[in-house]
């Protein structure tokens, strides 16, 4: 019947309607060396020579074949193959897993003869490591890019960025703070903002006591802090650093302890507190929104 008859054009599609294709590799994307770095296509055989670039791989979603010896996090990667330490990359392990892309570290493997060895390889070299809280945004987002998954990357980058913006929201802005170490001889350390540590406590918008102090010592980035420049700075809060595994004892259980010390306003008040060794110096990267919560309900109590 006529009655229910659908008229032929309902159901007709204009003959312009057409799916563009859009081909996103080969692609070239910037590293934080400010390399060109040519992605041919999604990275799939993917090898990380330091913690810090395991790190970033996951935090987006992508995987690896091949990871420092030294990482330890995050824990789906710890079956993937060794390939030598952060500091000591065994070449020849790297070649044979055959990757079509290597994420090396940008602090760590910035020296001219680990460099070379790098650029020799057939695989393209992305160097993605955190010297500064604005590394980790820029790394996420630029390897979001080059493994096709910006969203991730983007969302990792929010959580990050939402958990500074409490930071500075918590601050006032005359606090002021210092971030100490100690070596095997338990000479003190602090800081400076050329370090991951100083630049995410200065982004935050605490003062830095050490900022402007001269490099000295063992640790790149930080300043000799002995214990009468400690008594002159008296910074408000004190956060330490520990290298040493547990059950060695941890430098805020320490500082307490040395008679020098005790009159320190941060000591009678009880704001020394303990920042992971692995966010602030080992391993930092795509983790820092915890670190920097850390300092963020310090600066709560």
């Amino acid at each position: 019947p006529t009655a229910t008859s659908v008229p032929p054009t309902a159901t007709s599609v204009p003959p312009t309607a057409t799916i563009e294709v859009v081909e996103k590799y080969p692609q070239t994307v910037k590293d934080l060396l400010n390399r060109d770095v040519e992605i041919a296509q999604v990275p799939e055989r993917v090898v990380a020579l330091s913690p810090t670039a395991l790190e970033y791989i996951y935090a987006i979603g992508g995987e690896a074949v091949g990871r420092p010896s030294s990482a330890n996090y995050p824990e789906e990667a710890m079956g993937v193959e060794g390939v030598g330490t952060a500091y000591a990359p065994n070449f020849e392990a790297v070649l044979s897993l055959n990757p079509d892309l290597v994420i090396a570290d940008s602090v760590i493997h910035a020296q001219p003869a680990i460099l070379e060895n790098l650029t020799g390889l057939p695989a393209p070299v992305f160097m993605a490591g955190a010297g500064s809280y604005g590394d980790v945004l820029t790394a996420l987002e630029n390897l979001g890019v080059a493994f096709d998954l910006a969203d991730e990357a983007n969302q990792e980058i929010d959580r990050i960025q939402s958990a500074m913006d409490s930071a500075k929201a918590a601050a006032a802005s005359d606090i002021t703070a210092v971030v100490l170490i100690a070596d095997r001889d338990n000479s003190l350390y602090a800081a400076k903002n050329t370090s991951f540590i100083g630049d995410v406590i200065s982004e935050i918008g605490i003062t830095n006591v050490a900022a402007e102090q001269p490099d000295g010592g063992p640790f790149p980035g930080f300043s000799a802090a002995p214990f009468e420049t400690m008594l002159m700075w008296d910074p408000d809060f004190i956060f330490t650093i520990t290298p040493a595994p547990e059950p060695a004892p941890r430098l805020s259980t320490l500082l307490p302890q040395i008679p020098p010390l005790r009159g320190l306003g941060a000591v009678r008040s009880s704001r020394v507190i303990e920042l992971s060794n692995d966010l602030a110096l080992r391993s930092p990267g795509p983790r820092v929104d915890q670190l920097i919560e850390t300092i963020t309900d310090t600066l709560a109590q």
